[in-house]
């Protein structure tokens, strides 16, 4: 009896474990992807207070990414400006944020955040069905255990934020 109820508690925690690596590995991913949108896309000079102010990733919502998207950014750059994460709140605002991911855990509040984030030069990024579609910029989505995305060109040009063509060549187009 306790042979079995030990082996019961192993194979569970190797089941959750790798559950949690192969999470993990879809995050890292994603914010391998939020580094590089950060390289292919041009935001308007009102999008930041000075020369030099660092790209803002900001997570609304859940964070899933359990540092990995700290350190795909640690250090790196884009436009010649540094990368940092914040964890931001809709209460508080999105104010100083360039890119703003929302977790699949806001869903709810879409509405709300996407409402709340239609400041010129902010990039919505969430992971959602539907995102894109209800007004979201870019969207992920898994295909075939792979992280694909999905982008709202006309979301983008209304916050007058110019995506690369080379990024518009992976993506699937929700809306021209």
């Amino acid at each position: 009896m306790f042979l079995k109820r030990s082996l019961g508690i192993v194979v569970s925690v190797l089941l959750s474990a790798g559950v949690r690596a192969q999470m993990l590995d879809e995050y890292q991913v994603k914010a391998a992807f939020l580094y590089n949108f950060a390289k292919f896309v041009e935001w308007p000079p009102q999008a930041f207070q000075r020369p030099g102010e660092p790209i803002a990733v900001c997570v609304v919502g859940q964070d899933r990414f359990e540092g990995a998207l700290e350190e795909t950014v640690k250090g790196k750059e884009a436009e010649g400006r540094p990368l940092v994460v914040r964890n931001v709140t809709v209460a508080k605002g999105f104010a100083g944020c360039q890119i703003l991911f929302v977790s699949a855990s806001e869903r709810k509040h879409f509405p709300a955040i996407l409402s709340s984030a239609k400041q010129c030069g902010l990039l919505t990024v969430g992971e959602a069905e539907g995102f894109a579609s209800a007004g979201g910029m870019i969207n992920f989505k898994l295909e075939g255990g792979r992280v694909r995305f999905e982008i709202n060109v006309e979301a983008a040009q209304q916050r007058e934020l110019r995506i690369s063509s080379k990024l518009l060549m992976l993506a699937e187009t929700v809306k021209k």
